[in-house]
């Protein structure tokens, strides 16, 4: 196999829109559920990874019951669990990038939660590390963002505002391909 999904921080966590503001993409959670069907089916490598925060109080704190993976990516048997508790999931452990190289994969295939963070984070590095990388956005989601930028001012962006964003700045910069769940399926 030269072909991986790679399913980031889809995490109970997330659900906590107290702690984290509105959202969108109410189809995410189905569309990486039906990803990583298509995935089991075809056999090819399942990567999950999980957001543990180092942050006492954060709903993805080891502790918390929010890291907890969601029903759908829990009753998967992935081919391999990493473990990280900073946006990049090439900064983890086990090590994915040396994980990956084992097994000579080199097309992913990047979903989870959240599009502008730990998703893009990660897209962006594989593409950086020569990966052929494809990002299905409908099988993403993230939340509003309202925060002082320096030089600025306040700045604010809803979810979906945020995805097109990241959906942009990833095909335009050759990062990654920008498809629908339905492509991949």
């Amino acid at each position: 196999m030269t072909r991986a999904l790679i399913v980031i921080d889809m995490q109970r966590g997330f659900d906590d829109l107290a702690f984290w503001g509105p959202t969108t993409n109410p189809d995410c959670e189905a569309n990486v559920a039906a990803l990583i069907e298509r995935w089991g089916r075809e056999g090819e490598p399942i990567v999950i990874v999980r957001h543990d925060s180092p942050k006492e109080g954060s709903p993805l704190h080891p502790s918390a019951p929010g890291n907890a993976l969601v029903t759908a990516v829990a009753a998967v048997e992935p081919d391999v669990l990493v473990s990280k508790s900073v946006n990049s999931a090439f900064y983890g452990d086990p090590h994915l990038q040396t994980w990956l190289e084992e097994r000579g994969i080199r097309d992913l295939v990047i979903c989870g939660i959240q599009t502008n963070m730990c998703v893009e984070t990660t897209a962006r590095m594989a593409g950086n590390l020569g990966y052929d990388v494809t990002v299905p956005l409908d099988a993403t989601r993230t939340f509003d963002l309202t925060g002082e930028v320096a030089g600025v001012g306040t700045v604010s962006r809803t979810a979906a505002e945020l995805m097109a964003d990241t959906a942009l700045v990833l095909q335009q910069g050759g990062f990654a391909r920008i498809v629908r769940t339905e492509d991949l399926l």
